[in-house]
Parts: C-alpha cells; structure tokens; sequence
C-alpha cells in the first residue's frame, strides 16, 4: 500500500460529545428512551403485589407482579391529575393513588375513584395505566420506552444463550449485593473505560495480574446487533486472587457481554456472575451499579471477598481515571487524537471503541443508535 492509499486515523469523538448539555437532553429523549434498559431483578417483584420503582430517561416507572404471576411495567403516574403513584419499593393488593384516591387493578386497569360516576361519559377502559415494554432476561428485567422496540434477542444476538452457556444454573441467581458508584463525568467517558483494557496493565494491577491473562485479552463488537463481547483466558491458579474450579465448563474464562447502550453481564472465572448497569444524571455525572449473584442471593463469603477486591481496586481505579478524562475533556486546547486500532485486536487494541463511539455519534445526532 503506497503513501496515498494509507487510511487516515479513526479518531475519538469531539469533546462536544461529553460535555454539551445539548448533546445529553438528545440522548435523553432519544437513545435512553429507545434502548432496553435495566430496570431491576426479578426477585425483587416475586409475589403478587410486590413492586419496585425506577427512572428511566427521567420517567418515573413502576415494575409490579401480577395475580397471574407476569411482571408488568408502568409509568408511575395517576391517570386523573399525574401524582406518583408508588414510591420505592413494596407490596400492595391494589394500586391506589395518594392523592384523590383513584385505583387501578395489578394490571394496570382502571379500578375505581370517588364520585367518577357522576362524570358524563366516563369510561374506565381508556383510563388504565400506561404500560412500558418489559422482558426477562434470565431474570434480569429491562424496560424500553419504545412501544416498537424491537426484542432484546434482535439487539443482543445470541447472549441469552451464550451467557447460560458460561454461567451454569444463571435462573437460580439472585442479588447478592448492589453497590451504587457515583461518577463525575459523562456517561459515554464511563462506558468507553469499560469498552477497552488498553489502560488496564498500568492501571489495574490486580485485574490484570490475579484474574486474568492479559495476553488473550480482546474486546470485538458483534457482526450483528449492539453488543461487545470481551473474552480472555484466566490467569494462572497459583496467581490468581481467589480459588476457580476448573472441572466446570468455562470456568477457565472470563466473559463480559457490554449491552449497548448501559449494561454489562460480567463473568468472572469460576463462573461467577457479576453486571454493571450506568445511570445518566445529566451531562457531567452518572452512576455505576455494581451487582453481584449467588444461588437464591444467599450469602457467601467468597463473592463479598471478591466484590471487595474489586470495589477497592478495579471500581475505586476506573473512578479516578474516568473523573481525570472529564476535566480534561474541558482543555480548550484539547483535540481528539486517533484511536489504536490493531488489526490483530488484543489487549492494546481500541478497536471495539471505533464501534462504540459509531454507536454513540449516531445517538448523539439523532439517530436510534
């Protein structure tokens, strides 16, 4: 290939992209209200009555099990005047709101209110509540504010199965615990440090040198859909930071499948589950949530000894690098530079970043993203 016919450096994206509230107010009302977003697990909704609530794209939601044992998703607002209808979490045999008294059956219908029947043509049948789609995914709930979203299978080609596949007996997993990170920086500056372990041999010491083997790492986005699949070896037993059982398949893996645009199945080797989820608050801070899982979320020693080491060097690391990008993302004399792109992919590749940052300039521009 001759001078001539060299291509130019693919570049990361403009500052504008991370610091503009413009920018964020179009992902908001675009991106974050057309994407499957995670809303919580099902274990925390598991009799009838029992709901939990959530924010999305700035909507207050509500996700609620019915008498017939379907977990529904709805917008947590009265029909009559817009107050809240539940906060928090909780169990309830009806839905009724606080504030004039109106109620609405499990699912979703209209029940009742004081005196509606002395309104000329009231009809309750178009006065139930509206709902959000909603869809399990190994017991992990996700909600899109998109009625014409497509499913999360047509987003996410093959996950559902592959991750079953890594992760031996996933339905029977439950919280463990929740962690909640706060972020001073764009969301996009969180999830690009999430989509590359370029930084991680200078970065994460622990990661890199008692988990896994950082010579097979690599990150590809997938032919198809919106997701990055990160894959390496595990490092070697008598290195890495916590016993693995290798007679069980996979176990000698670690797997990560980042779901565009927010969320990521972590598995750890030995099979262990663990996910991050991003919450955008506003254009220059976001909240990272850390989850991990045991059978029936019951306690075990090893996976808290685990989220501890990580929470104290990988979580505690990934902050002070992604809140440094963001002031510096502020220079006036900052330009963006080229990313490495290593045909080979590896380690020190940014090549699932050139998909991610496509993804994100879409978004950014007003397209689905």
């Amino acid at each position: 290939m001759t001078a001539r016919e060299t291509p130019a450096p693919v570049h990361s994206l403009e500052a504008r992209y991370y610091t503009d509230p413009a920018v964020f107010e179009t992902e908001r009302a675009g991106l974050l209200s057309r994407t499957w977003q995670f809303a919580g697990h099902e274990s925390e909704a598991r009799a009838p009555g029992d709901f939990f609530t959530v924010e999305i794209a700035g909507e207050s939601l509500f996700c609620i099990r019915g008498r017939d044992g379907a977990l529904r998703t709805f917008h947590n607002v009265c029909r009559h005047r817009a107050h809240p209808l539940v906060e928090g979490t909780g169990s309830t045999r009806v839905i009724v709101c606080p504030y004039h008294a109106w109620s609405y059956e499990l699912t979703g219908d209209f029940r009742s209110g004081p005196n509606v029947g002395s309104v000329p043509g009231f009809d309750p049948s178009r006065l139930g509540l509206m709902p959000v789609r909603t869809e399990s995914f190994h017991g992990f709930v996700f909600v899109n504010l998109d009625d014409d979203a497509r499913p999360m299978d047509a987003w996410y080609p093959g996950v559902r199965e592959e991750l079953a596949a890594c992760v031996p007996g996933i339905g029977a997993l439950e919280p463990l615990e929740w962690i909640e990170v706060p972020e001073r920086c764009n969301w996009k500056v969180s999830v690009e440090n999430y989509s590359e372990c370029y930084h991680c041999a200078l970065n994460h010491a622990t990661f890199a040198s008692g988990v896994v083997r950082p010579e097979t790492y690599d990150i590809r986005p997938a032919e198809e859909g919106y997701v990055l699949r990160h894959t390496s070896e595990c490092q070697d037993l008598e290195r890495m930071s916590y016993p693995v059982d290798l007679s069980v398949p996979h176990a000698g893996e670690y797997r990560s499948f980042f779901l565009w645009p927010m969320f990521s199945f972590q598995v750890y080797p030995g099979n262990v589950l663990n996910t991050y989820h991003w919450r955008a608050r506003d254009a220059e801070s976001c909240t990272v949530w850390r989850g991990w899982y045991t059978p029936g979320g019951r306690e075990s020693a090893a996976i808290r000894q685990l989220a501890a080491q990580d929470r104290e060097t990988t979580v505690a690391e990934d902050v002070r690098l992604v809140e440094s990008v963001a002031r510096g993302l502020k220079s006036r004399r900052w330009r963006p530079g080229p990313l490495v792109l290593d045909p080979a992919g590896g380690l020190n590749s940014e090549h699932a970043l050139r998909a991610l940052q496509r993804w994100m300039r879409e978004a950014a521009d007003g397209g689905r993203g």
